[in-house]
């Protein structure tokens, strides 16, 4: 197999391809300020520091940072790489799962800041896995927030906690 020669993939091959018109610069300029403004408001609402910021971010140059965030405020058009919108979407993705997982937004951030015993955390909080500066820790709390959506991995919310499993006979199973 090692002297195979590997042959082009071609249209029809049954492979999946890859939409790279997502990644085009002005598909990217679109959503830039829009998804910079919302992560703006979530940093916020988590109480992140500047430095926590450029983590989440990919440590961009501070000067970067700050012209990007003068820019959006101003509602000027910005263009973010494809890196820096792939973790502004993890981080709505964790907001999003936050919001479906806990009554208000001040249970989500004490989640976030709390040490947690999770095998992805190691007795740590979310949070520093989040703003470890790896795209790997922003997905890694994404997927486990989402795991816990379908509920995997955090015990049932006060809502389901009196839930009574169905019988057989409810279920017509006889």
């Amino acid at each position: 197999m090692a002297n195979q020669k590997k042959r082009p993939v071609r249209e029809g091959d049954g492979l999946q391809r890859l939409d790279v018109s997502r990644f085009a610069p002005a598909n990217r300029r679109r959503l830039s300020a829009p998804a910079l403004r919302t992560f703006l408001t979530i940093a916020d609402l988590w109480g992140l520091t500047e430095e926590q910021r450029l983590l989440v971010l990919g440590l961009p140059a501070r000067s970067t940072y700050h012209n990007w965030c003068k820019r959006v405020r101003e509602h000027e058009a910005i263009t973010l790489d494809v890196d820096v919108l792939l973790r502004i979407s993890a981080v709505l993705g964790i907001h999003q799962a936050l919001g479906i997982l806990f009554p208000d937004e001040r249970s989500g951030v004490e989640w976030l800041t709390t040490s947690h015993g999770a095998l992805p955390f190691g007795g740590r909080p979310p949070l520093d896995l989040l703003t470890s500066g790896s795209q790997d820790g922003l997905l890694s709390v994404r997927r486990f927030l989402d795991g816990a959506r379908g509920g995997l991995y955090m015990p049932p919310g006060s809502i389901d906690e009196a839930f009574e499993p169905y019988t057989d006979d409810e279920l017509g199973f006889q």
